[in-house]
């Protein structure tokens, strides 16, 4: 089957310049806009029913401007909302399940069994979003095994917070694990793990919706923050707000609204991040130590309903996104490409989506290609034609891609040179 590529580059100039007209333009008229604590960023309006498709069988050939024969192989499927992948070093997979379950897959072959030791997890919350999220590798895992695992730990009051479990792999089960950092911020939603080149690790966690929104700019909640700590748990005494009164000591990054990837710019050693706007504004933000990225005060996006989330998009003292998408695209994970079986996707950040503009069946990856300043020069979907949920893209140690879908029959697919 050969599945024809939709092409569509669009520059953030352009959106970013287009977006700030119209906000003037209305400001001129006298609009007036919602104040985000005004709004309910939980509800939506009815969303668009439509069954996803199959995926077809056997490989499917497709083509990209800078690599033209390129083919898709489903390597697994039947794994329940996967969330997050990782590599380990003789070649199997552990894949996590956002229901609670850890998997494993090995030679192209998902074992039935999930893996044992994986830690009882909350799943559900206000929208879906909770449960167990990302799998990560110690950066010297050949040499200490150790597995950490990003969930939703179960509370007295029946709801979950964010926590980071650390274990050992001993082949075939997770052992000694041991929670290392548990946030105590509850409804809590995305959460991503990510380790930078001195081997400090970041974790997100998301913010929750109405009428919560404002605690990503509460800096004594660790909700809508991007925290940094030791690969024991513990606070690194160089964190921005060590020590100073009314902020939760972890915060690396605050005003989050839902950080869906965390990735190491391999480069230049910055971490990046995807975070979800409501309907459009969705965002890849490179993050900066005692930074503030806006979420409520500031944003590209609108509410469901429509109203804009705020009157301008940019504030004084707060961080512009590097790449906006409007629309929303769903964005989820992400990865730089580093290897040489695509020599033309060097240097490129591959991030997935869940749906363009609300729209069902559109699922894709997007392919961000840079100058040598890390500024946006154009950007390729792929993979829409398929109907799926994307939720992580992650180069493999082959240097090939491999893509998780956001279904309840959800999927492994391998994108690899034809």
């Amino acid at each position: 089957m050969h599945v024809a590529l939709r092409k569509g580059w669009r520059s953030i100039a352009v959106v970013v310049a287009t977006a700030v007209a119209g906000s003037a333009s209305l400001a001129q008229q006298g609009h007036q806009t919602l104040a985000p604590h005004e709004m309910n960023y939980t509800d939506a309006p009815p969303a668009i029913v439509w069954s996803t498709p199959e995926l077809p069988r056997g490989k499917i050939d497709f083509e990209s401007a800078e690599e033209r024969k390129l083919r898709i192989e489903v390597v697994a499927n039947h794994l329940e909302q996967p969330w997050s992948i990782a590599f380990l070093p003789d070649g199997a997979m552990l894949i996590t399940e956002r229901a609670g379950r850890l998997r494993v897959v090995r030679k192209d072959r998902l074992d039935p069994e999930p893996v044992a030791g994986v830690p009882e997890v909350h799943t559900g919350g206000p929208r879906g979003l909770q449960g167990l999220m990302d799998v990560a590798l110690h950066p010297r895992f050949t040499q200490n095994h150790w597995v950490y695992l990003a969930y939703h730990k179960p509370t007295s009051n029946g709801v979950g917070a964010t926590t980071v479990m650390r274990a050992t792999w001993n082949g075939s089960a997770l052992v000694d694990g041991a929670d290392i950092f548990e946030s105590g911020a509850v409804d809590t939603e995305a959460s991503r793990i990510a380790f930078d080149r001195r081997g400090m690790m970041y974790v997100s966690i998301s913010a929750p919706g109405s009428p919560q929104v404002r605690r990503a700019q509460d800096a004594n909640d660790y909700a809508g923050k991007i925290v940094r700590l030791r690969d024991d748990g513990t606070i690194p005494s160089d964190n921005p707000f060590v020590g100073r009164a009314g902020y939760k000591p972890g915060i690396f990054t605050m005003g989050h609204r839902n950080g869906h990837g965390l990735a190491a710019n391999p480069e230049t050693g910055e971490m990046w991040e995807t975070e979800q706007g409501p309907s459009g504004g969705d965002e890849v933000n490179i993050l900066r130590p005692g930074r503030n990225y806006g979420w409520p005060v500031v944003s590209f996006g609108r509410d469901y309903w429509g109203p804009k989330i705020s009157r301008h998009p940019f504030r004084s003292g707060m961080e512009d996104p590097s790449v906006v998408w409007l629309p929303s695209i769903g964005l989820t994970g992400m990865t730089f490409y580093t290897g040489t079986r695509f020599p033309n996707w060097q240097r490129n950040l591959f991030v997935g989506g869940l749906r363009e503009g609300g729209v069902p069946r559109t699922g894709q990856i997007q392919r961000i290609v840079f100058n040598e300043s890390w500024q946006e020069l154009r950007r390729e979907p792929m993979l829409m034609e398929l109907g799926q949920r994307i939720r992580d893209v992650r180069e493999g140690p082959d240097g090939l891609l491999y893509v998780l879908t956001a279904e309840d029959d959800g999927a492994l697919l391998r994108i690899e040179p034809r």
